[in-house]
């Protein structure tokens, strides 16, 4: 398996928002590399606890290590974060006093190639983050209707030649199944015209992109999450959401108008407007360019 060096984003800004307190109940609704959960426990003291979910059991597995000081401080949870308030009420936990969502794909993921989320290797097409679910990119591009496909990459990916890849797809899947990242990727290049091709990111970004959200199911799974997490947040706890996708983003904007303007107003909006990395980090870190961090608090309610 590749060595991959796993940078957490936005670290300082996500966990300052968050505010860790000494003996306070946090869940990190997205473990990946274990960067911000380790921060958050070198903050809870000896008293705090530490919820770490994620789907995928190579993340849970390598996180054991990063946070191998802590481990009687952490319940690891290898579930989706759609099932956030299933496991608190299964772990009989009423109230949490922060959650912290990073969104996306994790460095690990795209950098591994046998995973299959990266156009830059020529890899089996699977993009599950959590590899005991059933249905793979393989699957999504040599069943689906030219008509679903491109919906997909249409609405995932925001790719304005999705109708164009969609049909090359089909036409190639014809003569042969569509096996590999390198086949796909071939495919997204013959179908998107040349000059559309020498501009702007890696013409199979948005596809890769659009096919891994529609795999894991990532926006419901994104609501879902985002509503359980506020309903079990304690007054005064916060809620700090990184985003790399500006469907994702819009969600989070969505939902937490929707509290902090309903006639409880249940949450204040901590970021006007949302958080993004520094230069600095961008140049260190190139993936964190496109993130953005909002982040909210629950206000008591009386009654």
């Amino acid at each position: 398996m590749t060595e991959v060096v796993h940078a957490p984003v936005m670290l300082k800004e996500a966990v300052d928002l968050l505010n860790p307190q000494e003996g306070g109940i946090y869940v990190d609704c997205t473990l990946g590399g274990g960067g911000h959960a380790k921060e958050i426990l070198s903050r809870v003291g000896e008293t705090g606890h530490l919820i770490a979910f994620d789907k995928d059991r190579h993340a849970i597995e390598r996180s054991q290590k990063v946070l191998a000081p802590y481990l009687d401080r952490v319940t690891f949870m290898h579930r989706d974060y759609r099932f956030l308030a299933d496991v608190l009420k299964e772990l009989q936990i009423d109230g949490v006093d922060g959650i912290l969502f990073d969104l996306g794909v994790s460095s690990y993921q795209v950098l591994e190639p046998e995973r299959g989320f990266s156009y830059n290797y020529d890899a089996p097409l699977d993009m599950r983050m959590d590899d005991s679910s059933a249905t793979t990119a393989a699957d999504l591009v040599n069943t689906l209707s030219e008509q679903e496909l491109g919906d997909i990459i249409y609405r995932f990916g925001e790719e304005r030649w999705a109708r164009r890849i969609a049909s090359f797809i089909v036409e190639q899947r014809k003569k042969a199944p569509i096996k590999t990242t390198g086949q796909l990727t071939e495919i997204i290049k013959t179908a998107i015209p040349a000059a559309a091709r020498r501009k702007g990111p890696h013409p199979a970004r948005r596809t890769f992109m659009a096919l891994r959200i529609a795999v894991n199911d990532e926006l419901s799974g994104i609501e879902k999450g985002l509503r359980a997490g506020i309903s079990f947040l304690k007054a005064g706890g916060r809620i700090v959401v990184i985003s790399f996708h500006s469907l994702e983003d819009r969600i989070v904007k969505r939902i937490f108008r929707e509290y902090a303007a309903s006639s409880q107003n249940s949450l204040r909006i901590l970021t006007k407007k949302p958080l993004v990395p520094s230069e600095q980090e961008v140049l260190v870190n190139p993936r964190s360019r496109s993130a953005k961090l909002r982040a909210a608090e629950k206000v008591f309610i009386a009654g």
